[in-house]
């Protein structure tokens, strides 16, 4: 039960949802393609594909040599029905792989905000019966434009597609639920110049009751993507 994550940052790891994986008696096999480690060619020995967040652009290869072998190895899991939920750049190259796109946004959306569930999501093996809203950390500058047969499952206010599914069992979530205090730390210094002063001191402050909040939330959503991965 082999559960792979593709890791682009140092600071980008699974935190919470490698925990829950672990916690399902899932063994985890991180590439952390920042120092080199290669992407399968595929997907047919892994029970789960995991692709974190980072600070490239899912629709060019420029300073993302993996890209190419990631994007492969999406649609090689979707051919196979293994499951696979994508995190910010993750769910952005999900999109690609499954026949959307990922384009430039309008703008940063960087620190805590809304997500709503649409209705959609009530039914959702990952998201059904959660809060239709909630508080989560944003930090992307680029969005979706979901493929024709993607269920719609989150929006904010500033970017529409913060969620959504592609078929039986692959995930795309904008929003990084899977942070703890010392991920949401880590981001504020690594990413210091995407929030700078009052805004990064603004994220910090209002982490250790923000994550606490998103706790449960984080359990439950990773609990079930981690039993499909079986």
């Amino acid at each position: 039960m082999t559960v792979l994550v593709v890791q682009h940052k140092p600071v980008e790891g699974p935190y919470r949802l490698g925990q829950a994986l672990v916690r399902a008696g899932r063994a985890l096999d991180v590439r952390r393609t920042y120092l080199g480690d290669p992407v399968p060619a595929d997907a047919s020995s892994l029970s789960g594909v995991v692709v974190m967040g980072g600070p490239m652009a899912a629709y060019s290869d420029e300073g993302f040599a993996s890209r190419t072998a990631e994007l492969a190895l999406l649609e090689d899991a979707l051919d196979r029905s293994v499951p696979v939920l994508g995190i910010c750049l993750g769910a952005q190259l999900l999109a690609v792989a499954s026949g959307g796109s990922a384009v430039p946004g309008h703008g940063l959306e960087v620190g805590w905000g809304d997500v709503e569930l649409t209705e959609a999501a009530a039914s959702d093996e990952l998201l059904g019966s959660l809060p239709t809203r909630l508080r989560t950390l944003h930090w992307h500058g680029d969005t979706v434009v979901l493929p024709p047969q993607a269920a719609h499952l989150a929006r904010s206010a500033a970017y529409e597609n913060q969620a959504f599914r592609v078929g039986a069992a692959a995930w795309g979530l904008q929003p990084h639920l899977e942070l703890d205090r010392a991920g949401v730390d880590a981001f504020c210094t690594e990413f210091a110049d995407e929030a700078p002063g009052p805004l990064g001191e603004e994220i910090r402050e209002r982490a250790p009751e923000a994550v606490a909040a998103l706790a449960g939330v984080a359990e439950v959503v990773f609990g079930r993507f981690a039993a499909l991965c079986r």
